[in-house]
């Protein structure tokens, strides 16, 4: 009984991720699909009432760059003035739990366990960049790393496993930094940058997201850059011991431009995005997508209109992203060959989990649970 449970569980889960991006769109407006779409479920879609972003009310202004969605109900945000918040009934209510003295701290990136244990990444020069954990829900925090070398920089988080972690940095000595955890975020070394290829001429990392650093599986991460003639996306198969750099499509040329975030659904298959985040510039080029690891990458045949700083595959499906910037939310069904405006608000970052849980946080304290038909609690 327990495991025709667990069958029909998946299977309501599949079939909602679906609807979900079928339903996102127009009726009728499913071409871009592509071979590989969820066809079955699109008469169901058009009928399923139409979802959408739901701003919750957080109680504060605060710019939330940082997010990690646990579940449906359960999400951490991290942002400016060192604030932190914490919701276990899905947005309805939002706890303040905040690193005590942490006010003048630039949180940009928190990756969550569950509900009570989460690692956040301050960022800055010098001693400005520190990690921070909590293992009781954000009553208590406890400072696991503050950097000592004015020459480095940290930008993102991501962690493989519940032990296994890596933060990225901008160039030190001419290689991008990273730091090493084997402890689910209590203590961290500089990893050896003897494998890391050397970094171009004004090259770095943004932390506009907590995205420019993203793991997939036990082993593989990738690490997005900008500000030099060729924005790269470097990736390692091997927990950050050695890398391969590649050329990504996107804008570069300018310390504004490059790729702010990547996303993959598995260790082949990902997509890029950025472009320029001046809201005076034009980012014609703002996607991009690979199916070999990084390897190589193609440019979106219709990208997004704008810059984006943020991206999350859809749960159950191997064709449905969304992408977000200041500007608005944009929707790929074809695995980001194509994109499309689904909304118009501004957020920095998404993040979505198995359970169908998809939210998104940006600036002036706004956080939002993305509503999937034909699923409880949508």
């Amino acid at each position: 009984m327990k495991a025709m449970g667990k069958t029909r569980r998946l299977t309501a889960l599949v079939t909602g991720g679906a609807a979900l991006a079928a339903a996102l769109v127009a009726p009728g407006a499913y071409a871009a699909e592509g071979r590989h779409g969820e066809t079955a479920s699109r008469e169901a879609a058009v009928r399923a009432p139409l979802p959408g972003w739901k701003l919750t009310d957080t109680g504060t202004d605060s710019r939330f760059r940082g997010l990690a969605a646990v579940s449906r109900t359960t999400a951490w945000v991290a942002g400016s003035k060192g604030t932190v918040l914490r919701t276990g009934d899905g947005g309805r209510t939002w706890r303040d739990v905040s690193p005590r003295g942490a006010a003048g701290l630039e949180l940009r990136d928190i990756e969550a366990f569950d509900g009570r244990r989460a690692v956040a990444l301050a960022i800055g020069e010098g001693e400005a960049s520190r990690v921070l954990r909590t293992e009781d829900g954000g009553a208590t925090w406890t400072e696991s790393f503050r950097n000592t070398d004015p020459r480095a920089f940290f930008n993102c988080l991501t962690f493989f496993d519940s032990r296994h972690g890596l933060a990225a940095g901008d160039p030190v000595d001419g290689k991008f930094r990273l730091l090493t955890t084997a402890d689910g975020g209590r203590s961290w070394r500089v990893l050896p940058n003897a494998g890391m290829p050397a970094a171009l001429p004004g090259e770095a990392g943004f932390a506009a997201s907590g995205q420019c650093l993203v793991s997939s599986g036990a082993r593989d991460v990738w690490l997005t850059t900008g500000g030099a003639d060729t924005a790269r996306v470097l990736h390692s198969g091997d927990r950050g011991l050695t890398w391969t750099a590649s050329p990504s499509t996107l804008p570069a040329g300018d310390p504004a431009r490059g790729v702010f975030a990547a996303a993959f659904r598995d260790r082949g298959h990902g997509i890029a995005v950025g472009g320029d985040y001046r809201p005076d510039q034009t980012s014609p080029r703002a996607a991009a997508v690979t199916g070999d690891g990084g390897r190589t990458w193609r440019q979106a045949a219709t990208p997004p209109p704008a810059y984006r700083s943020g991206v999350a595959w859809l749960p159950y499906s191997r064709t449905a992203a969304l992408a977000v910037g200041p500007t608005g939310t944009d929707l790929t069904l074809d695995a980001g060959r194509t994109w499309r405006t689904v909304d118009s608000g501004s957020y920095d970052t998404v993040d979505c989990t198995p359970d169908l849980g998809c939210w998104a946080a940006g600036e002036k304290g706004r956080v939002a649970r993305l509503g999937f038909p034909g699923v409880s609690g949508g």
